[in-house]
């Protein structure tokens, strides 16, 4: 008899999700993990000096308390405490304004000059639907809406380009809001879909906003892995996977990996139609990461700017495109596109009593050896004038730090694969499971539906459909 129903490779929030939900139904699960310690993307350290605490990879989540498996989860009674910020997210720009998304759709329009009523016009229908949208969004793409009139209006606007969405609007202020937004996207804005992103994430900030973890991203990660021991299941640390004959014997397997280390783990178990859909999977653009231990709060020019958890940098809807334009292209941008976290001024526990910290990011090219400190500081002094004079120590992650430390960021892609059109709809590949790679064997990472994101919704959809593997036995 296989001495567990399932045993999960790697401890992210996918995998973790993944395991709860089949423990939760009665399997026996294992959850095997290369760190010393759970959480993959989601995971919080020391990384500047004593008593500051950084995220490594993913900060805030808007898609976290929006996802339906978490809020079906006591992660509460696990210590998981969502944190709210004055404003979900803060725009400035170089005229001294800043565009401002408040939970408030309203409060928002009062920030975007002229464009306030076309704003209004835009989210008001759709944030009604937030719950129809949410579960579409997350869910896999290949299946018939439960909504499909709300979902309509929804789908109409998302298959477009940010480009096309932001011809709505006259305004500087509206236009760089959507630019933002979309730009999550770690795509060119002309691209379809793209719309998609900035919708979904606007919405969700004012349907329940974009909170960060108290005590850091961790808490996600931990929440998930003493909810899964009280359930009964098993988690080794320590333990880097390079085939699934190391493992104990199961009846599935499910891998929260990227698909190139599928394949390598699954090698033979794995029919040649998976192998060939895995190993042409595209990895997207990467990210050079900045973390530091600040004196006190960013002097922000425009005061609103210190009333929201995350602050985008990047001037102009115009100027963003170009960035992340020549990312696309393999260049590195003087002026990249800039998403930076001020956790500290909400979260206490981030930073010593009178001191702050500050975690920010930029998109490079894949696998890019450029240092781009100077011109991420570069970017938040532009919007903070005597932001140098506050930084205590920095920490920096390169594309290949970061795949050092989570295997499953190949070349520094924190997306878990390209935004390309066929892989937004279709990820890993073209198949009516997509996350059943062998007959025993699933995918769970970001590299499936919905992608990416701390929601665990990857790893509950294939645990879902590993169960229905686990009903027929055998």
């Amino acid at each position: 008899m296989p001495e567990y129903s399932a045993v999960v490779v790697g401890s992210g929030p996918n995998g973790l999700t993944a395991a709860v939900e089949l423990a939760r139904n009665g399997a026996g699960v294992l959850v095997v993990e290369a760190a010393d310690r759970v959480g993959g993307g989601a995971s919080s350290e020391e990384l500047t000096r004593r008593g500051f605490v950084h995220d490594v990879c993913s900060a805030i989540h808007p898609l976290g308390i929006g996802s339906p498996v978490f809020a079906s989860l006591p992660l509460g009674e696990h210590g998981l405490q969502w944190v709210h910020p004055g404003n979900p997210l803060a725009h400035p720009l170089d005229d001294g304004s800043a565009a401002v998304l408040a939970r408030s759709i309203e409060s928002t329009a009062a920030t975007l000059d002229g464009d306030g009523d076309a704003y209004s016009r835009l989210m008001n229908p759709l944030v009604g639907h937030w719950e129809q949208i949410r579960r579409h969004v997350l869910g896999p793409v290949v299946r018939l809406p439960r909504s499909p009139v709300a979902l309509g209006r929804f789908g109409m606007r998302a298959v477009l380009p940010a480009s096309r969405l932001a011809r709505r609007f006259e305004g500087t202020r509206a236009r760089a809001l959507i630019g933002g937004l979309a730009a999550h996207s770690i795509a060119p804005l002309n691209r379809p879909l793209t719309s998609g992103v900035a919708l979904t994430l606007g919405i969700a900030g004012h349907a329940v906003g974009w909170p960060m973890a108290r005590g850091g991203s961790q808490s996600i990660s931990d929440a998930l892995a003493s909810l899964l021991r009280n359930l009964g299941g098993e988690i080794q640390t320590g333990h880097r996977v390079a085939g699934l004959d190391e493992l104990p014997s199961a009846t599935v397997y499910l891998l929260d990996t990227a698909p190139a280390a599928a394949v390598a783990i699954a090698g033979d178990r794995l029919p040649a139609r998976s192998r060939r859909m895995l190993q042409r999977f595209e990895h997207g653009p990467g990210t050079f990461k900045v973390d530091w231990a600040l004196r006190g709060p960013i002097p922000w020019a425009n005061e609103q700017v210190a009333t929201a958890g995350t602050v985008h940098l990047g001037g102009t809807f115009e100027e963003i495109g170009a960035a992340e334009g020549a990312v696309m292209a393999g260049d590195h941008p003087r002026r990249p596109f800039v998403l930076l976290a001020q956790q500290s001024l909400f979260d206490p526990t981030r930073a010593p009593q009178g001191r702050h910290t500050a975690w920010a990011y930029c998109h490079v090219p894949a696998g890019s050896t450029v240092d781009m400190t100077r011109r991420i500081e570069d970017q938040v002094e532009r919007f903070a004038p005597g932001f140098r004079d506050q930084i205590l120590a920095r920490s920096t992650l390169s594309p290949a730090d970061l795949e050092a430390r989570n295997a499953n960021l190949v070349g520094g892609d924190v997306g878990g694969g390209a935004a390309t059109v066929r892989q937004l709809v279709l990820r890993p590949g073209l198949t009516s499971d997509p996350y059943r790679i062998g007959d025993r064997v699933f995918l769970c990472s970001a590299s499936t539906p919905p992608g990416a994101g701390v929601h665990g919704m990857c790893g509950y959809h294939a645990a879902r459909s590993a169960l229905r593997r686990l009903s027929r036995g055998g």
